[in-house]
């Protein structure tokens, strides 16, 4: 092969680099901005500002870093440029496909380990191929493979989990049993040392430490600031505590808020020293191969020894890369998506769970339960007593709307940034391509383990959430040494036609997962629709129930209409939509439930009276989602068994039936929505209908079923759509007259025309 096929391949690298910097920082945002956006601790713009300041900052410090693409893995003396080529090109075609599909679904998952473990796949395919077709067969896979700085970095990775988990434990504890859950009137005692103690931890860290990747920095400025380490630490703590203290004193300034603006700034810049070699080091390794080779008398049988040694990497290409990072970072809205998972993982507040229970976790709450009640019964009672006094959130938590609370307060959000950056700076000044994404996701898990966010409500929840995240972090590393291995192989044999097919099948993956995070986003703004508004009022709140109630009916009026449809004509697929939508409704009604607690809190301050019958709300809705779903679940599990259709006779019965619910559901749902009771006699005459029709169709069913026309299976599914259709729209009568008497149109009305039985 020319050398020039190599130019064309470096500048493939070159502009894979730009895309997977974009794909990686959509997925490393929540690194730095989850504890900013959970605690809201200033508008959004702002946030963004300060963290893509970290950023352009960081990347000047991530010099050093970048010799890990380059021999921090493999042995570059062992291999040709060619060879280092096919490397690269694998690994970057399976990076952009990894990072993009965890995106797509939401996941954050570490860039630090699925390019080790791109690297070392790629690598051990290539050195297999270079064995087997070695004359001598004097090398051996060990000797091509960097054993020793691989196996360390993996440990490294590993070990940042508990470390990381317990620091933020740790240090969250403490910080909660100075300042409590009510921590504005410590700050004006404890604030201004505890900001000093933060701002020169973050500082030193991120300064000292990460001095020596410094590319604009000289020798001689870098052996400066290690000698005067520690004076710098005292003046940045003295002056830090001197500022906050004129802060709180003179202008009455929360000075946790500048803390975690800084802490986050100071994470942003960590995360852009340590993970720019993730996203551009493999690149810029393969830039450095072709000029090294081209500089060379057999550009392609040389080794690459030049790059076992030093390179110094320019400035401006890092502060190019920043400012694509920055680009990404305001417009990727799978940036927001991956952040959402961790925020929600760590939020205070009880709420709609993200994920299920399972055994595991339900294993390691019991175990865990066990333990400290085992801690406490050993804890002198006075000791016990006086921690939980300022452990509860409940005895000193603010008192705020019920739906306008953050997801966690600016004390967790400090120690946050404050540990997260402090263990990443310091991993990177011993060029550890440590994960920030390992780290700053575990300090968050442990400074919301001590807040006890897990509460035994929300535990079980919250530890299969965090055990779904960690399961897909090893997973990764396993897909990413399996899925380069096979690249490396495709592009050594097949040459350019295995490049452009790989291209192709990465077009592809990457356009299938653009539509799966298309469905999601939408999913979302969908169920943005059921957030509460920030109100103190009860009445409007009350009114917000019945609005978001509105929108549920006409989503299950719209999927029951579509599924009586594809039951008839026996249309598994479109039954199977329908059955992911069950889901979705599910979550939605459980979010209007969720909201109706927060509400009647209000309602027992202002409007007590109301209270019971608005409560009912609940139970109507958990009935109306749970027949919603066994109409549908029972036609799919029907339809999907390939059992025998509806007979033709039975097909007109539940016809007439879907007129009638159909119709009601559509009432009741512009009674809602106009804040008035519409057609309510044509309501009660359906309603009536509707019970007289199935007592018409039970009679004939009977027949049926005596004469064998009528077979068991499909007995079943008949009388389990008719009886749920029944209570569907009891329930929507139901709710109609909680609508009314919470609005209070018409008493005589409500005596009238509401007298059913539950």
């Amino acid at each position: 092969m020319s050398i020039e096929i190599f130019f064309i391949a470096v500048l493939i690298l070159l502009l894979f680099a730009v895309f997977d910097l974009s794909v990686g920082v959509a997925n490393d945002a929540v690194n730095f901005l989850n504890s900013s956006i959970g605690s809201r601790v200033a508008p959004y713009f702002v946030i963004m500002i300060v963290a893509s300041l970290g950023i352009l900052a960081g990347v000047t410090f991530s010099g050093g870093m970048m010799e890990v693409a380059r021999k921090g893995i493999f042995h570059p003396q062992f291999f040709t440029m060619p060879e280092l080529i096919t490397i690269f090109m694998a690994v970057m075609l399976t990076d952009i496909l990894l990072l993009d599909l965890l995106n797509a679904h939401g996941l954050p998952t570490s860039t630090t380990v699925s390019i080790v473990f791109e690297l070392l796949g790629a690598a051990v395919a290539v050195s297999l191929i270079k064995i087997m077709h070695a004359a001598d067969g004097s090398m051996t896979l060990g000797e091509y493979i960097n054993t020793g700085k691989a196996m360390m970095i993996v440990f490294g990775i590993l070990l940042s989990i508990v470390v990381a988990f317990f620091c933020g434990a740790v240090v969250q504890f403490i910080s909660r049993l100075i300042f409590t859950f009510d921590y504005q009137k410590r700050l004006k005692r404890y604030g201004a040392i505890w900001g000093g103690v933060a701002m020169a931890t973050i500082t030193f860290f991120i300064l000292v430490k990460g001095a020596k990747g410094a590319t604009f920095m000289t020798s001689e400025t870098v052996q400066w600031i290690l000698s005067h380490s520690l004076f710098m630490l005292a003046s940045i703590f003295l002056v830090s505590a001197i500022i906050f203290q004129l802060l709180i004193s003179l202008f009455n300034i929360n000075i946790l808020k500048p803390v975690v603006l800084v802490g986050t700034f100071a994470l942003a810049m960590a995360f852009a020293a340590n993970d720019l070699v993730n996203f551009i080091g493999v690149p810029l390794a393969g830039l450095n191969a072709y000029q090294t080779a081209v500089a060379s008398s057999d550009p392609l049988n040389i080794t690459m020894v030049a790059l076992s040694k030093k390179v110094q990497s320019h400035t401006l290409l890092l502060l190019i890369a920043g400012v694509i990072m920055v680009l990404t970072l305001w417009f990727s809205k799978k940036a927001r998506t991956v952040t959402e998972t961790e925020i929600s993982l760590g939020q205070q507040e009880e709420g709609t769970e993200r994920f299920e229970s399972i055994w595991l976790s339900r294993s390691i709450v019991s175990m865990v339960h066990s333990v400290v009640e085992s801690i406490k019964s050993l804890t002198p009672r006075a000791v016990r007593e006086h921690i939980g006094r300022r452990m509860d959130p409940n005895i000193h938590q603010p008192v705020m709307a019920a739906v306008q609370q953050p997801s966690f307060d600016l004390v967790r959000a400090s120690v946050n940034l404050m540990v997260a950056s402090a263990v990443v700076s310091f991993a990177t000044s011993m060029k550890l391509p440590l994960s920030t994404t390992y780290v700053t996701f575990m300090v968050a898990m442990g400074t919301s383990f001590s807040d006890q966010a897990w509460g035994m409500e929300s535990a079980v929840y919250r530890v299969t959430g965090v055990l779904t995240v960690i399961g897909g972090w090893f997973m990764t590393a396993f897909i990413a040494f399996v899925t380069c291995f096979v690249f490396a192989a495709v592009v050594h044999y097949l040459k350019v036609p295995g490049v452009l097919l790989l291209m192709f099948l990465a077009v592809l993956m990457i356009r299938k997962n653009h539509k799966k995070h298309k469905g999601r986003v939408r999913e979302t703004e969908d169920q943005k629709i059921f957030n509460l508004k920030k109100v103190d009022d009860a009445h409007l709140a009350v009114s917000n129930t019945f609005d978001h109630t509105a929108y549920l009916l006409k989503e299950i009026r719209r999927s029951l209409d579509v599924s009586f449809d594809a039951l008839f004509d026996q249309d598994v697929d479109t039954l199977n939509r329908q059955r992911k939508k069950v889901k979705q409704i599910q979550v939605w009604s459980n979010i209007i439930m969720a909201n109706v607690f927060k509400v009647l809190r209000l309602l027992q301050k202002e409007e007590p009276h109301v209270s019971f019958k608005y409560a009912q709300t609940i139970r109507r809705l958990q009935k109306l989602s749970d027949g919603h779903r066994d109409i549908v679940l029972r036609a799919y599990v029907h339809t999907s068994n390939k059992h025998k259709g509806l007979l033709d006779v039975q097909v007109e019965e539940l016809k007439k039936v879907k007129i009638c619910i159909l119709d009601i559901l559509e009432k009741v749902e512009n009674s809602f929505n106009k804040k008035e009771i519409v057609d309510y006699q044509n309501i009660i005459d359906l309603y009536q209908h509707i019970r007289d029709l199935a007592d018409q169709f039970n009679k004939v069913q009977i027949e049926r079923i005596r004469n064998d026309s009528s077979k068991t299976r499909l007995s079943l599914l008949y009388y389990g759509i008719l009886g749920n259709c029944l209570m569907l729209t009891k329930q929507n009568i139901k709710l109609l007259e909680i609508f009314n008497e919470s609005f209070q149109f018409d008493k005589q009305l409500s005596e009238s025309y509401f007298k059913f039985d539950t």
